[in-house]
Order: C-alpha cells, then structure tokens, then sequence
C-alpha cells in the first residue's frame, strides 16, 4: 500500500500549456509536486505555448504530441498511448475536455492505475461534450471540479455520477500575487497614468468573457466620471470588435487594450479595482489573483465567482449580460471612500490566503492521490 512518504510517478496531461486560468493551475500543481520530490512530467496535446516554455527553462519535463487544435489526430492518439506505456505513470491526471478524453480513451489501450480528470469551467462546451463525458466516465476513477457551482452542475445533468465527483478548487500563490506601492507606482508611470480611478480586466478575448458587455458598463461610467481608465489585458484584441466598439462607444480614450501581458501581478498593484463581466465561468484564476493583491472586485454571478467574492463584503456580484446593473456596481464601488475599499481588499486577500492557498491545494491533491491508489491496490 502506499502512503503519504512514498514517491509518486505523475502525468499531467493538459489540452494546452498556454497563458491560460487552466495552464496556470497545471503548472502550479507541477512545480509544488516537484518540490516536494514527486517525478512529475507535464504533457500537452497541442504545441507547447508560453507556459509550458517557461516551465520548460526552469527544468520541469515538459513534452507535446503536437496535435494541431480542433483537427482530430489518431496519431496523437497512438504517442500518448505509447508514452504511458514507456512511462508508466502511478497517476495520469488530466486538465480541460479535451486532455480528459484523451486520456480515457488512452486507458482503454494501456493499464493506467489511477486516472483523475479536471473540468476547469462550469460548461466546458455544447451538450455533446457532455455527452461524451458521461460515456467515457467509466474509464476514469474521479472527476474534479474547480468550483462549488460546477460540481453541482455536472452532477444536476448527468454529466458524471455523484459518488465519482469532487470539488477542489483552484490555488492562488499569494506571494507572487500581493499589493507593491513601488511597483504601484512604477507601472502608472509607464503607462502614463496619474491618479486616475483604474480597473483592470485581464483575460483573452473570448465570447465567454464577454467583453462587450464590459465596454457598454464602462461606457456609462465613463461618461460620469473622467478620471476613470479600464486597462484590458490579453490577446486577441487588435483590431477586434472590441476595439471597434470601444471607439463607437466614444471611450476610446479612457480604455487602453495592453495585449498579452507576462506581468500581470505588477498590473494587479497599479489597479484601483478589478472588473470581469463573464457570461460563464468556472472557478476564475484572475479573480483568486485579484483578491490576493488586495483589489476590490466587482464581478459576474457566473461559475465560481460567488465562492471568491464575499457579496458586499470583499466586492460586487451582479447578474451576467447586464451592463447597467455591472455599471451601477461600479459606480458604487468607486464612490466608497478609500479606507473602505482598502478594508474590502485587506478582506478579501486575507479570505484567499483562508481557502485558496498553494500549499491547501497541494495537500488535497496529494490525499486524492494516495487514496485513489490506495483503493485501486486493495482491489487488484
């Protein structure tokens, strides 16, 4: 049997290693388990990306199987199966739909003893992937789930058996993510920012982010209050829509499209408040960053959003795809005095560092592990 001292052998299997909430999940849980001692090999389907490069320069196993996106690959297919018979892992732990059946179907061909897969959002796609989910199900001995909301959810339509799902939530390193007034000062210098009122969004452009909505909120604030700035952060947003509403919308001025950033947590500290207008989400990475920086949030009631956000108390909840109700929170987040934002911050990094903490997550999963190997052992 093994136990709590004994070394594992690990896959993680993600769909991508991108800049992604997901990635950045992946490669927290690889790097804590490296520490730790664990052999651990990071595997993606599609061409290593920004991530898993960087986690390749600092010496962790990073490997890819080069599938093109969204082109079935049989050949693909044939690698993952010949690498986990080559490597012969104790645990094959996969990361987003994608990897998840991958790895199901994988286990079909070759002996895998311990198969766990994470859904990272609350839908991950049309009801056909759900579909698919619920019939590959027996091939995989748990599914996890980043949030509360979601958990429930793929228990509510089937995806996956109640017995066979867990919740665990996304991490956080709060040391990297936390307020700097030097850094504070420093980035608002850079981008030219005095003591204007600045909210931060950071994620790619994606229907499920719902940028629209954002910009349309932002629009009415910023028609009261001048001082105001929405920096948006991400790819995807040269001459997009977004661009082009921004511009009808006459906020063109007081909105700044930064692209990909690699330095998100200097952003966090240069923000006043952070903003996320989601129609879906599943636990949201950015938002665990943003409250362990110490910003107030005003948020969707999308996915997880409501396990991060204390309503009232560490920021703003309002309904999804309305933005006179995300514009009304904004407005009065902003007209709180100081001391009391800061207090909402003060809160809300503290809550974080409660239950969303680096070394919690790694502990969990940890357990996970040696329990699911611990019973798949007794039963051989």
């Amino acid at each position: 049997m093994s136990n709590a001292t004994d070394k594992l052998s690990i896959v993680l299997l993600s769909t991508g290693l991108g800049v992604g909430g997901a990635e950045q999940q992946v490669m927290y849980l690889a790097h804590a388990l490296v520490a730790k001692g664990h052999q651990v090999r990071i595997l993606s389907l599609i061409p290593i990306g920004q991530m898993g490069l960087e986690a390749q320069a600092q010496g962790l196993s990073v490997h890819s199987l080069n599938m093109k996106r969204g082109v079935p690959e049989p050949r693909a297919l044939l690698e993952l199966i010949n690498l986990l018979r080559q490597w012969q892992p104790q645990i094959v732990h996969s990361h987003m739909f994608h990897a998840n059946l991958m790895a199901r179907i994988a286990r079909i061909f070759t002996p895998i003893q311990v198969l766990v897969a994470t859904a990272h959002n609350l839908k991950e796609g049309g009801r056909w992937r759900e579909v698919a989910y619920r019939c590959t199900d027996p091939w995989c001995d748990l599914t996890t789930q980043v949030s509360q909301a979601g958990l429930e959810r793929y228990i509510k339509v089937g995806v996956v058996p109640k017995h066979k799902i867990k919740f665990i939530p996304n991490v956080v390193d709060s040391e990297k993510f936390q307020h700097h007034p030097e850094v504070r000062s420093k980035i608002r210098q850079e981008l030219n920012l005095g003591d204007e009122f600045v909210w931060l969004a950071a994620g790619r452009n994606h229907e499920q982010k719902d940028y629209p909505n954002m910009l349309k909120a932002f629009a009415q604030i910023a028609q009261r209050y001048k001082n105001a700035i929405l920096l948006i952060a991400g790819d995807g947003f040269l001459g997009s829509k977004e661009e082009t509403l921004a511009e009808k919308l006459g906020i063109e001025s007081q909105v700044r499209f930064l692209g990909v950033r690699r330095d998100i947590p200097a952003l966090m500290s240069a923000a006043d408040a952070y903003l996320m207008s989601s129609a879906w989400e599943g636990m949201p990475v950015v938002l665990l960053e943003a409250s362990a920086s110490g910003l107030p949030m005003v948020a969707t009631d999308v996915g997880g959003n409501r396990e991060v956000i204390l309503d009232g108390k560490t920021g703003i909840i309002v309904p999804p795809q309305n933005s006179e109700a995300l514009a009304k929170a904004m407005q009065n987040l902003m007209e709180l005095p100081l001391f009391e934002r800061q207090k909402m911050g003060h809160l809300s990094r503290y809550y974080i560092a409660e239950n969303h903490s680096f070394n919690q997550g790694l502990i969990k999963w940890l357990e996970l592990y040696y329990q699911l190997l611990n019973h798949k052992q007794k039963n051989l």
